[in-house]
């Protein structure tokens, strides 16, 4: 059967998409609506510039969507909390806070994901836009976040 696989990576492209999606905001504070119908009808597995996008999870991306725009202060305070002293958030940049945003959601708010498959999605997430050292950042730090808000 590959109904796990098919759903592993609907997810995945899911979470990359969501990434992207709160990127958008950041930059262009596009209404939650209308950036998810945005996705929806011309990202959300499109062909784009001859590029086809993986079919992703929807109601599992606008969760994420959604969930980091309304818990946005709650997620930031778990960031920050583990950001090294004199860091903040802020001083992150836009991409990177985006994919700690999610995981960091992900890792509060969907407990019937993983903790490691949070943390591995998320440091795969950061290879689309990063070299090794990021990737071990976002690691490292999604690692603290789960030790601070799951138990064990």
């Amino acid at each position: 059967m590959t109904k796990p696989n098919e759903r592993s990576r609907a997810r995945s492209a899911a979470r990359l998409a969501a990434v992207q999606a709160l990127y958008q905001r950041e930059m262009e504070n596009t209404p939650i609506p209308q950036l998810l119908n945005e996705f929806h009808q011309h990202r959300l597995g499109r062909t784009i510039e001859d590029v086809t996008y993986t079919h992703a999870e929807s109601d599992f991306f606008d969760d994420l969507v959604r969930g980091v725009d309304a818990r946005r202060e709650e997620i930031d305070g778990a960031i920050t909390a583990k950001l090294a002293s004199g860091w903040t958030i802020e001083r992150l940049d836009k991409p990177m806070r985006q994919i700690l945003r999610a995981g960091t959601y992900e890792l509060i708010a969907r407990i019937d994901v993983p903790t490691a498959t949070v943390i591995s999605e998320y440091v795969d997430v950061a290879d689309a836009f990063y070299d090794k050292r990021e990737k071990g950042f976002v690691n490292g730090l999604l690692d603290a976040v789960a030790k601070a808000v799951r138990a064990g």
